[in-house]
């Protein structure tokens, strides 16, 4: 019994259907129907019955999954034990970061990480919905803000603080604030569709709070950064991706010399009794790269 057959079946149980599994596992679906008729005729039974619209696991399938995903389970393990015996992070690693975080963080750090470790193959996917780990095949992802209780574990990449800014040819036609309440006066594009509040701390520590309207939303902060780029406003950026504009001259940080809020960002992997080293060196990499990019605030 092959495990490569094994690992195929348990995808297309997941799927409930082989076109869901090719794109699931990138493979071809004639290759998941070679591999699911190999399995069949080691065991001597079908696996699946077909129907108009969907598979539906037989009796046999139904007992063997849960042995398959065990044995996967093993092999995986074991595979990340002799990992960290050679040191030797190799294959294919399958990364899920939305979109401001894959253009921020990952692309720029990868060039320098790839060369580093040349047995590795990355496979980005840049999605911002929560993605199942193990049924899509995924083996980090990059979220933010509170973690909820789930069986994945997660390890803090950092905090990131939220800097509002604009455009210098906005400022041309705003005087820029001096204190939060400024911001009352000033076009604000929020995140949320709901009211929002961003809130800043001085020197001493105390606190100020803004309101914000709503008015125009940009859920992804990659895009908002084109729009206020481009005059429109004010809005706030994850400091690591504002950080290059704000030093070319594309955008100027409102309120520098107060404190932001901050959201924390962390790598998200499946839970294992050893952690492979492809995921860990990918994770030291992310971190080491985002501690080098929010260490110093340029005013």
């Amino acid at each position: 019994m092959d495990s490569d057959d094994l690992g195929y079946f348990v995808r297309i149980a997941e799927a409930m259907s082989l076109s869901g599994a090719a794109r699931m596992t990138g493979t071809p679906k004639s290759s998941l129907s070679r591999a699911l008729s190999r399995l069949e005729a080691d065991i001597g039974a079908r696996l699946f019955e077909r129907g108009p619209n969907a598979l539906r696991l037989t009796e046999a399938g139904q007992m063997l999954l849960p042995h398959a995903r065990r044995v996967l389970d093993d092999l995986s393990e074991a595979k990340a034990a002799l990992d960290g015996v050679t040191g030797q992070p190799r294959g294919i690693l399958r990364v899920n970061a939305a979109m401001t975080f894959a253009l921020g963080l990952v692309a720029p750090m990868l060039p320098e990480f790839l060369s580093r470790f040349p047995d590795l193959r990355v496979h980005l996917e840049t999605e911002n919905r929560v993605v199942d780990l193990a049924r899509e095949n995924v083996d980090v992802a990059i979220r933010v803000g509170a973690m909820p209780a789930s069986d994945m574990r997660a390890r803090k990449l950092g905090d990131i603080a939220l800097w509002p800014c604009a455009s210098p040819a906005y400022l041309v036609r705003h005087d820029a604030p001096k204190i939060p309440a400024d911001l009352v006066n000033h076009v604000l594009f929020g995140w949320s569709d709901q009211p929002t509040t961003w809130t800043f701390w001085d020197a001493s520590g105390r606190e100020y709070r803004a309101a914000v309207p709503v008015g125009t939303v940009v859920h992804e902060p990659a895009v908002l950064q084109v729009l206020i780029q481009n005059g429109a406003g004010i809005g706030r950026l994850p400091d690591f991706l504002a950080r290059d504009a704000i030093e070319q001259g594309l955008l100027v940080r409102i309120l520098p010399t107060f404190a932001t809020e901050k959201v924390t960002a962390h790598a998200v992997y499946a839970v294992h009794r050893s952690l492979s080293s492809k995921v860990r060196v990918f994770i030291d990499a992310l971190r080491e790269y985002l501690a080098l990019q929010t260490r110093i605030d340029p005013r």
